[in-house]
Parts: C-alpha cells; structure tokens; sequence
C-alpha cells in the first residue's frame, strides 16, 4: 500500500501549508485550514495529470492553433443556455450550486429529460435512491423513458460505467458526496472533493463529455469545499432564491465559454422551473398608486438590460446610531452615497434611519445604481413621490459628479419599450438620435439631478 502523507489545505483558497495555523498565508482567512491524509496515487492515474486532460501534446505556435467553434447544443431551456454563454459545450465541467431547496436538482432533471429524447444522457444520483429520482419526475410530468439513472458514489466506478454507456451528458448530483478509493478521508473533505472534481474534470476534457457537478454551499452562501474546485472546472454558476419566492435567479460567475455575471430568471411552479422570458416584468409589478421612495432603474446583467424597481424608506431615528439597512445592495455603497448627498445635494441624514431594498430579491453589484438610489432617498426623505413613468440610471462619483455607465443606449431603449416617458441619465450616455415618446433629461452633477425632481 503507498504511504500517506499529512496535509495543511486551506478550504478557502486551497493553499497547502507544512503544519496547521490559525490564519491562512495566502489569502489571510483565519480558521480555514484542516488536516487531511492523502494517499499516493497509483500509476494508472498518471495518464491522466492536469485538469484539461490533454497530455503529451506536441509544442504549437499560437496562429496554427484551431479556431474552429466548439459545437454547443442547447439545454432545452433559453435562460439556462443564455447563462452557460449559448449552450453546453461538449468536453465542459460545469459547476451548479445553490441554497438547499433552491431547485438544482429539479432543474437538471428536467434538463436531462429533455436532452435524453436527443441524446445519450446519464443521471449520478448520490444523495438520493433511484425511486425518489424517479417520483420526482412523476410528480413534474417528465418524460424519463430515456434517461438513464445510476446511484454511485465512487468515482471509478462512475467513470468506468460511463466509458460503457458513452452519454454525451453526465450529471453529478453531489460531488460533495463522491469519494475516490485512493484518498483516505471522509467523503466531502478537502481531499475527497478537490481529487474527485479533478478526476471527473480530466474523464469529460478526454473522452468530450459535458459534465455538470451539483455543488452545496456554504452557511454563507458560497460553494463549499476547496477554491480550487472552481478554478477547475470551465463554468461555475449559481441557483439563487429563497423559499418563500417563487422566482430563482441562475447567474453565471465564472465562464470560460461566454459572459461572466449573465442572469436567467426561473419561476418554481408545481410542474418545475418554468423559465421567464422577460424578467423586467416580473420586477416592476408596481401598485397603481404613486409612493414616495420607489424609483425604477435599469441594470445590465450579462448581455441584457433588466429594469427593477427599488425602495427606499427614511424615518426618523429614536436610536443614538441610526441604523443603515440595505436589502439587494451595498450596504457600504449606501453609506458613501448619504456621505455625498450631505456633502453635494444639501440634505442631512445622520439622524434617521435608512432603509433600501431592491424589489424581486434581485442582487445590484453595479455602480449604475447610485443615482437612482439618492433620487428614491430624497424622494422618502421629502415624502414626494417620483413620477411612474420615470426611469433612472447612473454613477455618483465622490465630488458629486453624475459618470456615463456601459451600454447606456441599450438601457434606454429598453426603458422605452416598457412604456416609459422620462428618464434621467449620465449626460454623456444622453442618445444621439432623439427617442419617439421619450423625454431624456442629461445630468453632469448630482445638483442637478436634484433640481430636475
């Protein structure tokens, strides 16, 4: 038997050090690094070295590489294919995880349903028997007759089975849950996850077969196991949404085959993931009547606009320190901005308490929210309601400045096909060809957006 040998990994960024310590080296995380044994990998393995697969390939130059457009086939759901950049790439690893009862593995069952009746398709359940699976697909009404189901959880014998079946599609649900006979550790270490994922990583990259890994997370909503896992693999996107919502949010964070940051937007019915085709609806169910501290503004979430309504309240304080809630966005953001709406726009807030939610529970990342932000703060804090009609985007710099955002035509022209008449935007992203039944108003100062509400 080949001798083991003790390791220090840091499960955040997958680090290994000679012995244990309370903080992390490299990425300075306290209390991340444990103790696994892991054995030496026998000589069968070593055809196998690296997560591309690709060993023993002779030196090329870069213009003589092949350029040709890998072949992509669709999942059978639009929003699932925008995320993935336009469709599964045969020979990808891809990385799905979520909160549990988010909805992955309804998800990639309905996915597998349909792709079986084109394709040779193989189900990994690790977690659960053949017999939920299947009740499952019964009480969604999918067609499983194709769909072939395997309950494993070695990874050898996975990848042996699938070298005899040959699918064009494996779906691994978990890899927290697969374990290789060569690490001794528990399934779900360090060892276990980051050996198993390389292993399945290597199978798809040899033999063309897309492999999707259904990933858990965290108490703090990111993936668990080592970093390296996502560093592996080609696409890691993630499953959001509460329980108590019916709509699920898919957004792409890492994706060697298309655009990062790309959102697809699900509704969870009693029949499955039904896929929204135009999420701005959804987001912008406004009542009838006008209220103070609502505003719309335009994102860009991947390659699309997506209009959301967001919410602030300002009331005053009883507290010594008022307190700063921010719902959907930067809560640090938000201080910054009250900092420079005292400074520039002459309204102070230290005394009240601020509260800001972005309706539908959709996460704003982008600095193209500041100036609708201030707008629904001053419009709560005057108890002036904005008009319905108006929609709002741009970025506050810190001297007051209103800075231009990307793709600001595309936003208005978005904004205009949903029936809206006015809109407030960074002077320099003003249109150059005056929009039918929209008025455009362009700001260079905070001042002035001020004056124009």
């Amino acid at each position: 038997m080949a001798k083991n040998k003790t390791a220090f990994v840091c499960t955040d960024c997958g680090a290994e050090h000679s012995r244990w310590l309370g903080q992390c080296n490299e990425c300075k995380a306290w209390n991340t690094i444990s103790e696994f044994r892991q054995a030496k990998l026998p000589t069968r393995s070593s055809n196998l070295s690296g997560f591309s697969g690709m060993v023993g390939t002779e030196v090329q130059t870069l213009d003589t590489i092949d350029l040709a457009e890998l072949p992509r086939f669709s999942s059978g759901f639009s929003e699932f294919d925008r995320v993935l950049g336009g469709g599964i790439v045969p020979g990808s690893a891809i990385l799905i995880g979520g909160e549990p009862g988010a909805g992955k593995s309804t998800l990639l069952l309905q996915t597998m349903c349909v792709l079986s009746e084109q394709m040779s398709a193989l189900y990994i359940t690790g977690e659960e028997s053949l017999q939920q699976v299947a009740m499952r697909a019964k009480r969604l009404g999918l067609k499983a007759d194709s769909l072939k189901l395997l309950s494993e959880t070695s990874v050898e014998n996975i990848c042996h089975i699938a070298e005899k079946e040959k699918p064009k599609i494996i779906v691994i649900d978990s890899i927290q849950v697969m374990h290789m006979a060569d690490i001794q550790s528990a399934p779900g270490s360090v060892s276990q996850v980051r050996e198993a994922a390389a292993f399945l990583t290597r199978f798809a990259k040899q033999h063309h077969v897309a492999m999707i890994l259904v990933g858990h997370v965290t108490k703090d909503g990111s993936l668990a196991g080592p970093k390296v896992l996502e560093h592996c693999i080609d696409c890691s996107i993630m499953l959001e949404g509460s329980t108590d919502s019916r709509y699920r949010t898919l957004r792409g964070n890492k994706n060697r085959f298309g655009a990062v940051n790309e959102l697809g937007v699900f509704a969870m019915t009693g029949t499955g993931l039904k896929e929204v085709k135009n999420p701005s609806a959804i987001f912008l169910s406004r009542s009838e009547e006008n209220t103070p501290g609502s505003i719309v503004m335009v994102l860009w979430e991947g390659t699309r606009p997506l209009l959301v309504e967001i919410q602030a309240l300002v009331d005053h304080s009883a507290l010594g320190n008022p307190r700063r809630v921010a719902v959907g966005a930067d809560q640090n953001r938000l201080s910054m901005l009250l900092a420079i709406l005292h400074r520039h726009g002459g309204l102070q807030m230290n005394d009240q308490d601020v509260f800001v939610n972005v309706v539908g529970g959709v996460k704003v990342a982008e600095t193209s929210v500041d100036l609708a932000l201030i707008l629904a703060l001053v419009s709560s804090f005057r108890d002036r309601a904005l008009p319905q009609d108006l929609v709002v985007f741009g970025e506050v710099g810190l001297s007051g400045e209103i800075r231009p955002v990307p793709s600001g035509q595309e936003r208005i022209n978005e904004a205009a096909k949903h029936g809206f008449k006015r809109a407030i935007v960074p002077f320099n992203n003003m249109p150059k060809e005056k929009i039918s039944g929209m008025e455009v108003i362009g700001v260079k100062k905070l001042s002035e957006a001020l004056d124009v509400i």
